[in-house]
């Protein structure tokens, strides 16, 4: 007999409300496959399967609160049947060994931390195309990264179940596949499991999770928009709906202008990637959230040049990494959230929540957008450190490799737009952080000093902050202090 378990729920969080189940007693399941799903203040949690077998035994009914490491479920040993999903045939099943002739499954693989789904985004065989083993047969996109799929054996592809957009979970069926590469092809169809067409979901008959139930009775609520599996409505989508102000509807998108038929014809439509479209989402949702406003200053960047050329061809032969400014920025900021603690917390309901630690967000622009590599505990690195991190979580963005577990955590943000030719620009916030630093293009500019004008490189630098737990004192004073640690670097070293 096997256990289901409440899984950890996050940082501070202790409970949970059981809101659907997808499976009930007697069914076969299959290891990993999703049998739960959980409701906390923050997120929806799905609980997957420890083992195959069958579900002999549900414990914690739908709208239970639970806490963590309580038991959910029980599972026993239920033969070859429980090997593979309940919902596939048995000629389906994916084979654990290629041997000549057998049909295998194409599956979705793990996605990364939190992530439950993704989109398939581009197939590069098609039904009745031979491959060889290990070769990438299609991407998939999630909310942050790109995911390749490879073949797990040579052969021939025999239909793809999930086509390109269609949403498919992690662990689900992708395409059939034939060792025999003499096989014949089916044609591409769709299945209920692997595919989700946005348009049908209007009309489907979804049970939305109990709590969210019983808050929208409790406040006559109705019409609101969920955020859970097939448009399920949770309880954070009726808190948001019960939060927004009812004298403020939603804003409609704004038609489309008028095109001549002639410029119509040389228009090219493409749909928003997932990445594209999570980043819409929170940009707009930071500003529509947080007091957002932006103080300005300069720096001169003529001792950290001349300091960053003496030492640079030393600091490569020692560290094996290249001395950049972003060291000298991530060290001053640190620097200056020491004197200001609040730009390095955030708000948690009506709490205040002080990091002792600086988890440093670098954006990164990337062929897909823009992401927010996080470099952990960067208080306690030194110079090195920090550059090899940059540098190693750099390439990983650039070729799509970040996983989500290192684009999260981060309590401030340093955005670099310099680097596009950028001389002054007002960063968004990344939420929940309450401050963001942006960079600039460096340029000669004259300036007067000690009564005399002379040519320095300077640079703009522009702090965001969220004015609902910032004072403007407060941001002043810390974007002052990074100009005075820049400025003279020997301040970083004597803390001063």
């Amino acid at each position: 007999m096997t256990e289901v378990r409440v899984p950890t729920l996050g940082e501070s969080v202790s409970e949970a409300t059981v809101a659907t189940w997808f499976k009930k007693p007697g069914d076969t399941v299959a290891q990993d496959e999703m049998l739960c799903e959980l409701e906390t203040d923050k997120v929806t949690v799905e609980v997957p399967a420890p083992a195959a077998g069958t579900l002999s035994e549900i414990v914690a009914a739908e709208g239970d609160t639970v806490g963590v490491d309580a038991l959910l479920a029980q599972i026993s040993e239920g033969g070859e049947a429980a090997a593979a999903p309940a919902k596939s045939e048995a000629k389906a099943e994916a084979a654990p060994a290629a041997s000549s002739g057998e049909e295998m499954d194409i599956m979705v693989p793990t996605l990364g931390e939190s992530v439950t789904e993704a989109t398939v985004s581009t197939w590069f065989k098609k039904p009745g195309e031979a491959f060889a083993a290990d070769e990438m047969l299609c991407e998939l996109e999630t909310d942050k990264v790109s995911v390749e799929v490879p073949a797990p054996a040579a052969g021939v592809m025999t239909s793809v179940l999930a086509e390109e957009g269609a949403t498919v979970e992690a662990g689900g069926k992708l395409a059939i596949m034939s060792t025999d590469a003499t096989a014949p092809a089916a044609a591409v169809t769709g299945t209920p499991e692997t595919t989700t067409a946005p348009a049908a979901q209007g009309g489907k008959d979804v049970e939305d999770a109990p709590s969210a139930k019983k808050l929208m009775a409790e406040n006559n609520l109705s019409g609101v928009t969920g955020t859970g599996k097939d448009g399920r409505v949770m309880k954070e989508d009726v808190l948001k709906a019960m939060a927004a102000p009812a004298a403020a509807p939603a804003a409609a998108a704004a038609p489309r202008a008028p095109v001549a038929a002639d410029q119509a014809a040389r228009e090219e439509r493409v749909k928003m990637t997932r990445l594209r479209q999570t980043i819409a989402k929170r940009l707009k949702d930071s500003q529509n959230t947080a007091a957002m406003l932006t103080t300005y200053n300069e720096v001169d960047m003529t001792e950290v040049m001349a300091l960053r050329n003496e030492y640079k061809d030393l600091f490569l032969k020692k560290h094996g990494v290249k001395l950049g400014f972003m060291s000298f920025f991530t060290k001053a900021c640190i620097h200056a959230l020491k004197e200001v603690p609040e730009v390095n917390a955030e708000i948690d309901g009506t709490d205040i929540v002080y990091k002792n630690y600086v988890n440093m967000g670098i954006a990164a622009g990337t062929p897909t957008g823009l992401v927010v590599p996080v470099l952990n505990d960067t208080d306690q690195m030194s110079f090195a450190e920090i550059e090899k991190a940059i540098a190693e979580k750099g390439k990983k963005a650039r070729d799509g490799k970040l996983s989500m577990a290192e684009m999260q955590g981060g309590t401030f943000t340093i955005s670099n737009g310099g680097v596009y030719g950028s001389l002054m620009s007002s960063p968004i916030l990344n939420p929940p952080q309450s401050g963001i630093l942006g960079m600039h293009k460096i340029q000669d500019r004259p300036m007067a000093i000690n009564g005399q004008v002379v040519i320095r490189p300077m640079m703009y630098l522009a702090l965001s902050y969220d004015h609902r737990i910032v004072d403007g004192k407060g941001a002043v004073t810390f974007l002052v202090r990074v100009k005075e640690a820049l400025e003279d670097p020997r301040r970083l070293l004597m803390d001063l």
